[in-house]
């Protein structure tokens, strides 16, 4: 066993309301620059829909993330060594800048500074911030921003459930998405990468690019399903989320995080055995989240904690994973589940799915909303599809993503019940195996859990953060990166806490 930290991530979809402020800000702190219009490392998405850039999960055109071969073997779908080689200077599994959006701004001086007496009212016009030409707007990063339906049919997630998922108006629903790079435990852009410039960090297993040795071939967003790594336009170089490494560092959480005004977000630490890794990533589309769940180690085993010591890790990170958040959402309760297990990257940004109002479906379906059976059987015919949810992240296992909604449903349920007459609806703890303090122990946790209890990240950060000021800056901080070549970026060392 060879065990690793790897600081991951769990985001509520319940709590997501869409207001694209993790975006904005990550848009400002990390690509708000020459080359970068396009690029967002962090987006929120409205589904069903294509998303961004366009069709991206459709791995049939992109060749993204790994697959068996005939002989059970994982092998990455953009091909092998030579394969990639052979075509390093003509890649055709490339999004164009149509699928991603041309980026635009517009001439704001004709509003202040047309002439008196005009008789049409003055209109800004859209010029492109690539060409600087006259253009119309006709995508953009969040266009299906709350439509709930408008391009349903072209979501490569509803292949074969046509019989699941109607398109008729009253049944249309929506929920939003956001997303980050994954920083997978198998990255599939690290293996493509022909230079070597793409790297997992051995202290957290953030995935980073290294600027130097970045040569632009571009098959690292070739080979990532998720499409989160970026080509800046300006400098040739590859670009991707760097979970706010330098905040880390510091003990502070993703600035996604820190601003998300749903408080939607958790961070942790995990360990995990880097030798399971390849086994858990080539067992059958079945068998993959509980292959990737046996991946990560139970930080409360003595074993576990003895092998984190003899492999270097400073004690703060033991007691940082046993108190982490996101160890609690995936092994614990098992309620938050990988996006698209079925790349076989094993990501680390997992997700709660979003429940429809399930108390208030089973009233107006005529049931009992304080009754376990009642409740379980609404779970079927809840508005959002759970076989679109398993579509997404049980790589299509319904009863997987099924048993998870039941687990929400039935701490609402008993939550309710025990705040308005103090009652214990035992038959609901039965039917999730699941105890009273567990029950209310996840409802702290996922409804009004304060800051600490949803960023644990270890205070070993906290304590080096000083001297990593003197080491010159972050993997974007180059001509053209967000420090702009103005020597180290800064490290605040102080953290709120209490929120």
């Amino acid at each position: 066993m060879r065990i690793r930290a790897q600081v991951a991530m769990v985001m509520n979809l319940d709590k997501c309301i869409g207001c694209h402020t993790c975006s904005v800000t990550c848009k400002q702190t990390w690509t708000n620059r020459e080359g970068t219009e396009y690029v967002w490392f962090n987006n929120v998405e409205t589904k069903p829909g294509i998303g961004y850039p366009k069709h991206y999960e459709d791995q049939e055109r992109w060749k993204g993330g790994w697959k068996l071969d005939g002989k059970g073997r994982l092998v990455l779908r953009s091909g092998g060594r030579a394969k990639r080689l052979s075509r390093i200077f003509a890649n055709p599994d490339l999004p164009a800048i149509d699928d991603y959006y041309e980026p635009a701004t517009f001439d704001k001086d004709i509003l202040v500074s047309a002439p008196g007496g005009l008789t049409d009212t003055p209109v800004k016009k859209p010029y492109s911030k690539l060409t600087g030409e006259p253009m119309s707007i006709e995508w953009g990063a969040n266009w299906e921003d709350s439509l709930g339906g408008d391009t349903m049919d072209q979501d490569p997630n509803l292949r074969g459930l046509a019989d699941k998922v109607k398109f008729e108006f009253e049944k249309t629903f929506m929920f939003h998405l956001p997303r980050i790079c994954e920083h997978c435990l198998n990255p599939a852009c690290v293996s493509a990468c022909p230079s070597g410039a793409m790297y997992k960090r051995e202290e957290d297993g953030i995935v980073l690019v290294d600027q130097d040795r970045c040569r632009g071939w571009r098959m690292c967003v070739s080979a990532c399903p998720y499409k989160k790594v970026y080509v800046n336009h300006a400098t040739g170089k590859a670009e991707k989320c760097t979970f706010c490494f330098p905040r880390i560092e510091a003990g502070q959480p993703t600035i996604c995080s820190e601003t998300c005004v749903g408080r939607l977000r958790y961070l942790g630490i995990l360990w995990y055995d880097e030798d399971a890794v390849l086994a858990a990533a080539t067992v059958p589309d079945e068998e993959l989240l509980d292959a990737q769940r046996g991946v990560f180690l139970d930080p409360f085993d003595p074993a576990v904690q003895q092998a984190a010591r003899d492999a270097g890790h400073p004690e703060e990170w033991i007691e940082a994973a046993m108190a982490s958040p996101v160890w609690k959402l995936i092994s614990e309760y098992r309620i938050a589940l990988p996006l698209h297990p079925e790349y076989r990257t094993l990501p680390m940004v997992w997700y709660v799915p979003p429940l429809s109002p399930v108390l208030d479906a089973a009233g107006a379906a005529g049931r009992d909303d304080t009754d376990a059976d009642d409740i379980f059987h609404t779970i079927d015919d809840l508005r959002i599809p759970v076989a679109y949810l398993a579509s997404l992240f049980t790589a299509g296992d319904t009863a997987v993503a099924g048993g998870v909604l039941m687990k929400l449903a039935a701490m609402r349920a008993y939550m309710r019940a025990r705040t308005l007459d103090g009652t214990v609806a035992r038959e609901l703890l039965d039917g999730i195996g699941m105890t009273a303090d567990q029950v209310e122990a996840m409802y702290r946790l996922l409804a009004i859990a304060k800051y600490d209890e949803r960023y644990v990240i270890p205070a070993a950060h906290a304590k080096t953060a000083a001297a990593l000021e003197d080491l010159g800056g972050c993997s974007l901080d180059g001509d053209g990166g967000p420090g702009m070549g103005g020597g180290p970026v800064p490290v605040i060392l102080s953290t709120r806490r209490g929120q």
